[in-house]
Parts: structure tokens; sequence; C-alpha cells
């Protein structure tokens, strides 16, 4: 490979993290998806800084032979593109060769959503684990469906953020952009409750973690992974589908059931931290059939017919 082509990938990572913010799961993906690119290139003797549109369209066609899924696959065209828009920008290619290639329209899968019910079963499911286990999970659950977190915002939270009780979290989301995410009720009694047993996951000999969810792990903190096993537990218990049930469905929940409850689709923007209504759209074709019930019941016209 060329090693020319190393040292732009590295200026691109470095532009991505300086000037945008990206977040470090971020890069890993941008340069996870930048070495398949120059893996495939690489077979034929090529690298991403001298490739040609020719080279590059049959890129773009071999992930959809992969097999790989359609976000995947978006993904990676999405990384080759915006590598070469840098590359001519800081003018080391007089052309983009990803320019004329024309990508696949894909559908944006909609998200799975739960009942309110299934949220129920699922937050007593956590009740009934004994002790501070369950004291966790319970609160856990609750700040990610009352505030319709990321995994990422809710394991970053620092201890300080929820020790006064707040009626309001202040969450910094992707690209480093702050929000305001509020606390109901509820997540305040179980957030009060977990702190109580919140000293059994401290690190041994360690007095204090700054973490909220400190953990006896390797990285002094709870993982999403371990986070996604605790649900698939409770949803087990709960007689939910498993596959049905994560961080971020907790996150659709929040957000489709505040939808159905006659939310503006702005506010849940914002709740969200969404940088594009497109994105948040998707929840009115999920809360599609509640809201046309809605109209059936409550518009005059619908009411006489």
């Amino acid at each position: 490979m060329s090693g020319k082509a190393e040292g732009w990938v590295e200026a691109f990572l470095e532009m991505m993290a300086v000037e945008r913010a990206a977040a470090a799961n971020t890069l890993r993906a941008y340069e996870k998806d930048l070495e398949d690119a120059r893996g495939f290139l690489g077979r034929t003797g090529g690298d991403l800084d001298a490739a040609d549109a020719e080279a590059i369209e049959a890129y773009f066609q071999d992930l959809g032979a992969r097999g790989l899924s359609p976000a995947t696959a978006a993904r990676r065209r999405s990384a080759v593109r915006q590598f070469y828009r840098f590359a001519l920008g800081e003018g080391w290619r007089t052309d983009d060769p990803s320019r004329r290639v024309v990508a696949p329209k894909a559908g944006r899968p909609l998200p799975k959503v739960l009942s309110r019910g299934e949220i129920d079963a699922l937050l007593a499911a956590a009740s009934a684990k004994d002790g501070a286990q369950g004291l966790r999970l319970s609160c856990i659950i609750e700040l990610l469906y009352a505030s319709g977190l990321r995994i990422s915002e809710l394991l970053a939270l620092p201890l300080s953020a929820l020790a006064r009780d707040p009626a309001f979290l202040m969450v910094k989301g992707k690209g480093g952009k702050e929000r305001l995410a509020p606390l109901n009720d509820a997540a305040r009694a179980a957030v009060k409750a977990y702190l109580e047993g919140r000293p059994q996951f401290l690190p041994k000999g360690q007095k204090d973690s700054p973490w909220l969810y400190p953990s006896r792990g390797k990285g002094g903190r709870l993982t999403a992974r371990r986070v996604s096993q605790l649900l698939e537990d409770a949803a087990i218990a709960a007689g939910i589908d498993r596959e049905k049930v994560s961080p971020h469905v907790l996150r659709h929940a929040f957000a489709t059931h505040l939808l159905e409850g006659g939310a503006d689709l702005r506010v849940i923007q914002t709740l969200l931290g969404h940088a594009d209504i497109g994105t948040t759209q998707i929840y009115t074709h999920v809360a599609g059939e509640h809201l046309a019930e809605v109209v059936r019941t409550k518009h005059p016209l619908g009411k006489k017919g």
C-alpha cells in the first residue's frame, strides 16, 4: 500500500477529531472503513491516493456483492466520499473519484419499539432482582426511558451530575454538543435508591469513583456490552423477546411514546439531540397507527364517520 495514502488518512482522521469533534468510536469507524477500501484497492496494487473513478466504483459494487447490511455499506461509501472531499480541499488531488458514482438509495429501517406494557414488565423484572443489582438495573432502565439517552451518554455520566437530585441532566452528545435531558419523578427516585447501593460496585480498594456507574471491571466503569447483557436477562425474566430489548430500543421507546402522547416533533428532536429533523421523522412512521386512531377519534369529521 502507499505511504502517501497512509499519511492522508492520518491527516483526515486528525481533521475529524479537531475540527468536527468526532468521538473516539466515530474515528475508529472511519479508520476501519478506509482500511477496508484500501484493502480492496490494494489487491490490484492501488491505494486511495491514486485510485480512479472506475476503481472506486468497483469498490462500491463490491460492498453490495459481499452481502453487507445496507447501513454498513452506506457508512463505508460515506467515509470514502468524505475522505476524497478532504483530499480535494487540501489540494492533494485535482479530482474526486467518488463523485460520479451513484450510490443505491437504501430505505431506513424502522426502529424496534417496546410497548408501555413491556416497559412496565421490564421494570418489574429489574426490581425483582436482589439488592444492589436490581437497584442499578432499575436506575439504568428508568434513565434511558425517561430521558432518551444514548448508552454512551448514560455511561459517561459523572456521579456529580446526579448527586443533588437534579430535575435535568446536562448531557454531552455526538460531536461534543450539549443538551438538557429531563428527569421525571420515577427516574429521580430510581437514582436515589441506586445511590444507596452504589458502593457495592466500586473497584476493590477504592473508596469512590467519579462515574455514576462504577464497575470492578478493567475499565473502572460499566460497559455498554454489560448493560446489553443485563437488559437481555431482564427481558427473558419479563417474558419479552430478548431480541427486542437493547439500550437503543429504550431510547426509541422514549421518542415514540412521547409522539403518541402528543409531543411536538421539534421538541423530540431537541430531547434526542438529533442535528437533522429528518432523523426524528422516522418516529412518525412507527407511531403511525396510533396517530391515525387519534384522528379518527378526536377529529370532528372522524367522529361523525
